[in-house]
C-alpha cells in the first residue's frame, strides 16, 4: 500500500490558523444540519487541488507576496463564511449534528513546498493518483467533532503553486464550495472585504422544507449502514461523526484527464441521433452535453472493466435541487441542497454491446427528464438501495459540474492550469469541469487501476474516431 507519507515530496513550511477578519467577539453561529446535509455526513470529504502556473513563483516571492495575500484575503472572506471556520458537532441532547462557529475558531492553513514535477501533475498523461496526496491537507475528524474545511498552498519553485481544499460534505456541497473559493479569489484580487451579491452566502435554513420527517428517516438509514459495518451489532457511539472507512489507494491506481472538445460532443450527439433513428424503439432523447458526456464515459468504463457480462452495474449522479424545490432555493444558499438520481442494478452486458452507448444515453436522458422536487424526498430510498447492492457491483458516479466555473478561479496570478478532484479515487467516480479554454468543451477526470485505465484510454479515443 502507498501512504501519503511514502509518496510525499513536500516540505511543510508552516501550519497556520486563519481566523475571520474582525468578527464580533461575542458572535457565535449554530446551523443545524438539514436533511440534505445528513445525506452526506458519513461520506468522505471532497478533495480538490487547483494548480496555477507561475514561473515567477520563487521562494522569496511565495513567502512575501503569494502566501500573505492568500492569508489576508482568506481571513476577509471567512468573515462572510463564519461556519467554515467552525466545526461539526453532535451534542448528546440534540437529535442531529450542527455546524457551530465560536469566537477564535479558525481554518487550518498549511504552507508547503514541493519538488514534484508541476507539468506532470497538470498534464494529460496518466500518473499515480497517490502523487496528488501531498497537496491535499488533512481534515480533522473525530467521534466528537469534525472541521468544516482545511486548506493548503504549495509552492513548486519556478513552476507555480497549488491550492488544496479538503471540505466536509455535510457542511457544503460543490456549489457552496465554489462560491466560497470565488469569494476568496475576489477578495484576493480586489483587496476588499465586500462581496458581490452572487457570492454572499444565504444562511436562511427555513427555505429547506420536506413533506415528512426526512431527518429521522435519513439518520435511521445511516444507523442501519453502521450496523451493517459492525456485523449487525449496535454501534458503540450512535452519535459518532467518524466517516465511513475508506480504502488506502495503491500505486496501481492512476489518474487521467480526457478533454472533449465542443466538436467531439457534437459528433457524439449526431451518432446518438443516427442510432436512435434506426433503433427498434426510437424515442426523443434529451441530448444535453451532460447526458452525452456521462453516457459515453460510463459506457467506456464498463467496457474497460471487462469480465463477467452478467455482473451488476449501477450508475447515478448528484442533483442540485435549488431550482427544483418549490419555491426555488436561492442559488447563494449555504450548505447542501443536493440529492442524487440512480439506476441500479443492470447487467454489464447492457452497456458492453454495440448499442451500449445508446442504451446508456436513453437511461441517463430518462433520469434527467424525471428530475423534479420529489428527487429531494428520495434520499432515504437511495441510502437503502446502497445497502442492498449485490457484492462486486460496479457503481459509477459523478463529482463536480461544468456549471461551477472552476477555471474562472483567478486569485490575481491568472486562471488555473488544472483543477483536479482528488477524492474520486474513493470509488468509481469521474469528475466533470468545463474546458479551460472556455470553448464549450468538457474536461473529464478518471482514477482507475492501471490495467483498466490503459484499456479505457483506448476506448475513449477510438470511440471519438467513429
Amino acid at each position: 500500500m502507498v501512504t501519503k507519507e511514502m509518496v510525499s515530496s513536500r516540505n511543510i513550511i508552516e501550519v497556520a490558523r486563519v481566523t475571520p477578519t474582525n468578527p464580533d467577539s461575542s458572535e457565535s453561529v449554530t446551523l443545524p444540519l438539514t436533511f440534505f446535509d445528513l445525506f452526506w455526513y458519513k461520506l468522505h470529504p471532497v478533495e480538490r487541488v487547483i494548480f496555477y502556473r507561475l514561473t515567477d513563483a520563487t521562494r522569496p516571492f511565495f513567502d512575501s507576496v503569494i502566501v500573505p495575500n492568500l492569508k489576508t484575503s482568506l481571513s476577509s472572506s471567512l468573515s462572510h463564511y463564519l461556519p467554515l471556520a467552525g466545526k461539526l458537532v453532535w451534542e448528546q441532547l440534540d437529535t442531529k449534528p450542527s455546524i457551530v462557529y465560536s469566537p477564535n475558531d479558525a481554518v487550518s492553513f498549511t504552507v508547503a513546498e514541493s519538488n514534484a514535477d508541476f507539468s506532470r501533475l497538470t498534464g494529460n498523461k496518466p500518473y499515480p493518483t497517490a502523487e496528488l496526496y501531498p497537496f491535499v491537507p488533512e481534515l480533522r475528524v473525530t467521534d466528537d467533532s469534525a472541521s468544516a474545511v482545511s486548506l493548503q498552498v504549495t509552492l513548486f519553485p519556478n513552476q507555480g503553486f497549488c491550492i488544496g481544499i479538503n471540505a466536509h460534505h455535510a457542511v457544503l456541497d460543490g456549489k457552496t464550495t465554489t462560491m466560497f473559493l470565488k469569494s476568496w479569489a475576489h477578495a484576493c484580487i480586489n483587496q476588499d472585504s465586500s462581496l458581490p451579491e452572487d457570492l454572499t452566502p444565504s444562511y436562511d435554513r427555513t427555505v429547506i422544507k420536506s413533506p415528512t420527517d426526512l431527518d429521522t428517516e435519513i439518520l435511521n438509514a445511516w444507523h442501519s449502514v453502521a450496523k451493517m459495518f459492525t456485523g449487525g451489532k449496535e454501534p458503540e457511539n450512535p452519535k459518532s461523526l467518524k466517516l465511513l472507512w475508506s480504502p488506502e489507494i495503491g500505486p496501481h491506481v492512476v489518474r487521467y484527464t480526457l478533454n472533449l472538445t465542443k466538436e467531439d460532443i457534437q459528433n457524439l450527439r449526431e451518432q446518438l441521433k443516427r442510432e436512435s433513428s434506426v433503433s427498434s424503439s426510437p424515442k426523443e432523447l434529451r441530448l444535453s452535453t451532460f447526458v452525452i458526456v456521462y453516457s459515453y464515459v460510463l459506457t467506456c468504463m464498463i467496457k474497460a472493466r471487462g469480465g463477467d457480462p452478467n455482473r451488476p452495474v449501477g450508475f447515478g449522479f448528484a442533483v442540485d435541487c435549488r431550482s427544483l424545490m418549490v419555491p426555488p432555493v436561492p442559488s447563494s444558499y449555504f450548505g447542501n441542497c443536493v440529492s442524487a438520481s440512480f439506476k441500479m442494478p443492470f447487467k454489464a452486458e447492457t452497456f458492453m454491446s454495440k448499442e451500449g452507448f445508446l442504451a446508456a444515453a436513453s437511461m441517463v436522458s430518462d433520469l434527467v427528464e424525471a428530475l423534479d422536487e420529489s428527487t429531494a424526498w428520495k434520499i432515504p430510498e437511495i441510502l437503502g438501495a446502497f445497502m442492498t447492492l449485490p457484492p462486486g457491483a460496479q457503481l459509477l458516479s459523478v463529482a463536480g459540474s461544468t456549471r461551477f466555473g472552476v477555471y474562472g478561479l483567478d486569485f490575481g496570478w491568472g486562471r488555473p492550469e488544472k483543477v483536479v478532484v482528488v477524492s474520486i479515487d474513493q470509488g468509481e467516480a469521474i469528475s466533470l469541469a468545463e474546458s479551460r479554454d472556455g470553448n464549450g468543451g468538457v474536461e473529464v477526470g478518471f482514477s482507475l487501476k492501471k490495467h483498466e485505465m490503459d484499456v479505457l484510454i483506448d476506448l475513449l479515443h477510438n470511440g471519438l474516431k467513429d
